[in-house]
């Protein structure tokens, strides 16, 4: 069993490798493969955008199954993913679970154009984002990216039945990150 500060720790310096180039590409083999067959054991869940320049494995210098990803434009949160989350927590025992937004995302720069003309069901993203645009000083996309992980993030550890008392028994740590497009780095949130 892995602590969220290890969880953490692992996260971190394995986008340390990243960001700098030199990874070490682990669980990537035929032997991996075959040792998951049976079973699943991640050592933390992240929740990050469906965008393909944000694949959290590789952000991460991880391999199979060595992280439960739920990927969702947007990275946002709906009664989906909070199932998700809920798998990942009760059943797999993840300490740490992770809402990754990142730089660019386009989600994000759909909600801030939104001309009121619904486009397909992008409509239900936009909804998502409005309130952490609201609340992001900045209303630049970068900085509602921010804004918009944490509250993401918040609206997890706040979730009933299962995920708020985890949260406040500290079996569960539910944090947020961003991740720049540009340099590969991973900034957690304070």
């Amino acid at each position: 069993m892995i602590t969220a500060d290890l969880a953490l720790t692992r996260l971190i310096e394995g986008n340390r490798r990243f960001a700098s180039g030199a990874m070490n590409h682990p669980h990537q083999d035929t032997e991996r493969r075959s040792a998951v067959e049976k079973g699943q054991q991640p050592f933390a869940a992240v929740i990050c955008c469906s965008d393909s320049r944000v694949p959290a494995e590789i952000l991460f210098d991880l391999g199979i199954g060595d992280l439960f990803v739920i990927r969702l434009a947007g990275n946002i949160v709906t009664d989906e993913v909070i199932a998700s989350v809920e798998y990942a927590a009760a059943h797999l025992h993840v300490p740490l679970v992770v809402v990754l937004g990142h730089t660019g995302c386009g989600a994000i720069k759909a909600a801030l154009a939104d001309t009121g003309k619904p486009e397909g069901h992008i409509p239900s993203l936009v909804s998502v984002i409005k309130p952490s645009i609201a609340a992001s000083v900045s209303r630049d996309a970068d900085s509602v990216a921010r804004v918009h992980a944490m509250s993401m993030a918040d609206k997890l550890r706040k979730s009933m039945p299962l995920l708020k008392p985890l949260v406040d028994s500290r079996a569960l740590v539910i944090a947020s990150a961003r991740y720049d497009l540009h340099t590969g780095i991973v900034e957690m949130a304070p």
